[in-house]
């Protein structure tokens, strides 16, 4: 009797064990949301261009045997509620993995590469679907931009197709879809990605119920992400150097650029860009002759947009990018925002990446270098005064605000209502003491202090301790430009 008390209680136990093991496929058990309208109404196909396809000699991707012990030919990005610890990429690193040396120095950084290479340079991609947080249209613009840094510096090209097979194919899922690497909602893993020459190669997998944005740090930004995923479906693996854009650690940088160690491991596999012979333009906005000398202006506008910092003068722009005059500048403003005008009084980027630039009685707001907004007039945002001198978007500890300056007054637009605050005006020298009445520029840089600019100087203000730095005024063109001052 004992014996078989044991044995059944074992079979049960067993059953149980099984039960709690089983894979939770859609449609069963608890879900966390309610699929998004629209979603559960498209087919989930893996793709269209692996109906029929033999298996590559070389796929060591096995969805339906997933072994720990074993690479899995996929990426996954988390993020912090995915648990302790830095936000990385979830592929583990294998030692196995060619690791490239491309020197014997013992510091020499190192990229890894996985797989291969794709047999051809010019790729097509299709997305099968899109985040709910943006239009489609930003969403091709942002993944046009992730592709570009790549496509820059190696003879790839790629091109979007819509009603084709692609070699690279992009989407955004929920839960259980269909490779055997589940997502888990909002945190946790953020997107994967298939190698070259693997099962699924040019497969690439959002999570759709991420908070997608571009440019701030409300949510994930998407074309971060999609950068480091594009990599890998180029068949490029983790990189060893902190930084790397295919670093395995999640970092809201910006501007968005390759690291040495990405550059080097791309054109591993694919070569450099050839270089084209130099022709000599007959008409080009690059090089301009009559923009005035930086040394020896004053700036209409300043502002830090996608990480650069952007200088304005009369229908001219400057590009600092790390401290560097970007080469083809001074060039023309409408070069990268068409419809802007000739003149620029302000300008400023908001907390989800639009900017705004303002002349005379009106306003323009871009998403990147897409207009979507203007001209209106700046009544609708409740300022009483036209030709604003400066405009600044200040990230403070309790929060975003933006403020607007002229003539010793300042306002500050309530981010709620879009509207500017009825408290307002205040008087500069009651809230930013130290700080001249007339200003024609103000931007916050990367170590949180405000730059307010004055003529040819500026000077830096202590936003927490409300005083301007010892040291200052200090002359634009000098440490901006490099200029020599008398």
């Amino acid at each position: 009797m004992r014996v078989s008390g044991l044995l059944s209680g074992a079979f049960a136990l067993h059953v149980l064990l099984t039960a709690r093991c089983m894979p939770l496929h859609e449609g069963r058990g608890l879900m966390k949301h309610k699929e998004p309208p629209g979603l559960s109404q498209i087919p989930h196909s893996l793709s269209e261009k692996w109906r029929d396809r033999v298996p590559h000699p070389q796929d060591t991707f096995k969805p339906q045997a997933l072994s720990k012990d074993e690479p899995q030919l996929s990426t996954q990005l988390r993020n912090s509620s995915g648990g302790a610890g830095p936000l990385r990429c979830g592929v583990p690193d294998y030692p196995d993995q060619r690791e490239v040396h491309l020197s014997r120095h013992p510091r020499q950084k190192r990229f890894v590469i996985f797989g291969g290479r794709w047999p051809k340079t010019d790729l097509t991609y299709k997305i099968q679907r899109f985040p709910w947080q943006m239009n489609e249209d930003k969403v091709r613009r942002v993944l046009r931009e992730a592709l570009k840094i790549w496509r820059d510096v190696t003879p790839l090209t790629f091109t979007e197709v819509i009603d084709q097979e692609a070699d690279i194919v992009i989407d955004f899922a929920r839960y259980w879809h269909g490779d055997n690497l589940p997502f888990d909602g909002p945190g946790g893993i953020l997107a994967h990605a298939f190698f070259p020459r693997t099962h699924r190669e040019g497969d690439i997998h959002f999570d759709y119920d991420e908070s997608w944005t571009v440019g701030n740090e409300l949510g994930t930004d998407l074309l971060q992400v999609a950068a480091h995923e594009f990599g890998h479906v180029l068949g490029l693996q983790h990189s060893l150097e902190p930084g790397a854009i295919m670093s395995p650690f999640y970092s809201f940088s910006y501007p968005l650029q390759l690291s040495e160690d990405d550059k080097k491991g791309i054109q591993y596999l694919y070569g450099p860009r050839s270089q084209a012979p130099l022709q000599i333009p007959t008409e080009t906005n690059e090089i301009i002759t009559t923009a005035p000398d930086a040394c020896y202006t004053d700036f209409d506008a300043v502002s830090v947009i996608r990480g650069e910092l952007f200088f304005f003068k009369a229908s001219y722009a400057w590009r600092i990018r790390e401290g560097r005059l970007q080469a083809g500048y001074p060039a023309l403003a409408s070069r990268h925002w068409r419809g802007i005008p000739e003149k620029i009084g302000a300008a400023y980027e908001d907390k989800k990446g639009n900017i705004w630039f303002f002349e005379g009685s009106n306003y323009w707001v871009f998403d990147a270098e897409h207009k979507i907004k203007g001209p209106d007039p700046l009544q609708t945002i409740g300022l009483p005064v036209m030709d604003l001198q400066a405009a600044l978007h200040l990230k403070e500890h309790h929060g975003h605000h933006t403020y607007f300056f002229k003539s010793g007054n300042y306002w500050r637009l309530d981010s709620q209502e879009n509207r500017v605050d009825t408290a307002f005006p205040r008087s500069i020298q009651q809230d930013w003491w130290g700080i001249p009445d007339e200003i024609d520029a103000a931007f916050q840089d990367a170590h949180g202090f405000v730059v307010f600019i004055s003529r040819r100087q500026y000077w830096k203000f202590d936003p927490v301790q409300r005083k301007v730095l010892e040291g200052y005024p200090r002359y634009v063109g000098a440490d901006f430009f490099g200029c020599s001052m008398p």
